[in-house]
């Protein structure tokens, strides 16, 4: 199946807790929205994905970038994926929607021992409460949906902050202006480390 067909079909007939982002333009450059799945930290989070198909693809594989921070053992600072279908794994009948749904299962499931988040990993394997805690702590701050906005129509690009970088959109309102002050002391102690 081509490129433009299967992206087109994921776009029509969406993955659970996935929505692929057309881009006609450039059918290479995709980017897509994970909603965190239940029972993970990430749980009612949706995490900007960006996977950029290389001049060899299907031969070679798709290199992917989280966009929205997320404190994950697999997931770089910088966003890098490091999952072995994007490596050594990748066959070339495997499609985009098959990729999308892997990094979505290692929301549910990492894999520590292959950590591009040192401090990720260690915490994980260490300390797994602790780990939770941040990662929901990130989560709650980074990627999950705010008051008063949605993310129809527009791209985080579209959305620039005062300090000139992307704004993520949010679907969901926040419950109270406790939540919200919460929210807001998560960020600062978050800056701060």
């Amino acid at each position: 199946m081509n490129v433009a067909k299967e992206l087109r079909k994921l776009s029509n007939e969406p993955l659970d807790g996935i929505k692929v982002a057309l881009n006609e333009e450039d059918v290479t450059d995709i980017c897509a929205e994970i909603t965190g799945p239940e029972s993970t930290p990430f749980e009612g989070a949706v995490y900007k994905v960006k996977l950029v198909l290389p001049a060899e693809y299907p031969h070679a594989p798709p290199k992917g970038y989280f966009l929205t921070k997320i404190f994950h053992p697999n997931i770089s600072k910088t966003g890098d994926i490091c999952v072995n279908t994007l490596k050594k794994d990748w066959k070339s009948d495997l499609g985009i929607g098959h990729v999308l749904q892997v990094v979505r299962c290692l929301l549910i499931n990492p894999f520590p021992e292959s950590a591009l988040n040192d401090e990720a990993g260690k915490m994980f394997m260490e300390d797994y409460a602790a780990y939770v805690k941040k990662a929901t702590m990130m989560a709650d701050v980074h990627a999950k949906p705010s008051a008063g906005s949605s993310t129809e129509g527009a791209s985080a690009a579209e959305t620039v902050g005062t300090d000139g970088e992307p704004v993520e959109k949010r679907q969901k309102p926040v419950e109270s202006k406790a939540a919200e002050k919460r929210r807001q002391q998560q960020k600062k102690s978050l800056k701060r480390l």
